[in-house]
């Protein structure tokens, strides 16, 4: 029986392109969903428009993974989840540490993608002394002053900022002195950190101004278009040859009202 896939073994020594790691989150989604509706198979045209790509650009990048699907049947979906995966170190458990539970802390600790695509939160933490011990999505919250402590008890290696932007390089040190070396940071500030450490920034407000950029310039090719428009009629207008003297829509004005331009003889 095909399984629909032919696996050689990834070339790790070249790597992967820091572009196809990138993509290979939205790969997984779009494969996922398919696992969920029990899609055996999948060929590569209708994996890429479900993840939003073109099918060569994804064929290229499941070559680095050294998955190369089998002709006539496509890839096999759930070969295809673990790989990925297995590739983006999802196949193990990853302790998060969530960092100023606001309103923004408190929805992640919330949010349920989490422990579904491999990452527990093991800790959120708060500066304010009121939070402590208050349940924030079946959760205690713990005091900043255990940070490092939580750290080492929980292996943790990734963590969430979601401070305030005044504090938020503060906590970033202490993490990264504690011994975490990828971190989150949804605060609106550019953080420093050394060497080995990983930082991916979300910024929503980033993403409002660069959808405002959009649609600002789609409204200046809306009223280009009809400036256009309207100048192609004025000169259109302009070019029309005048209407022959004395006639005005073939009849002229006589002394007793409109006259046939032509009289009968």
């Amino acid at each position: 029986m095909a399984t629909g896939r032919t696996h050689r073994p990834a070339t790790r020594s070249r790597g992967i392109p820091e572009a196809t790691v990138a993509r290979l989150p939205l790969y997984l989604r779009a494969l996922t969903a398919l696992s969920e509706r029990s899609v055996p198979t999948v060929s590569s045209e209708e994996l890429a428009a479900a993840a939003g790509v073109n099918s060569a650009k994804l064929r290229k990048d499941f070559s680095y993974l050294g998955s190369y699907g089998t002709r006539g049947v496509g890839y096999d979906v759930e070969y295809l989840v673990y790989q990925i995966s297995r590739e983006l170190g999802l196949t193990q458990d990853w302790p998060v540490v969530i960092v100023g539970i606001g309103n923004l802390g408190a929805a992640l600790a919330g949010y349920g993608g989490f422990a579904s695509r491999g990452f527990r939160v093991a800790a959120l933490i708060d500066a304010d002394p009121a939070m402590t011990g208050k349940p924030v999505a079946g959760i205690p919250v713990q005091h900043s002053d255990d940070l490092e402590k939580i750290i080492e008890e929980d292996g943790v290696s990734i963590g969430v900022i979601a401070t305030p932007a005044g504090v938020a390089q503060q906590v970033c040190d202490r993490l990264v002195a504690a011994g975490v070396t990828s971190i989150l940071n949804f605060a609106p500030t550019v953080l420093s950190v050394p060497d080995g450490v990983d930082v991916r920034k979300v910024d929503l407000s980033i993403e409002l101004q660069i959808l405002a950029f959009h649609e600002q310039r789609k409204a200046g090719e809306e009223s280009n278009a009809e400036a256009d428009a309207g100048a192609e009629a004025e000169t259109a207008t302009a070019a029309a040859p005048p209407a022959p003297r004395g006639a005005t829509g073939g009849n002229r004005k006589g002394p007793d009202g409109d006259v046939p331009a032509v009289m009968p003889a």
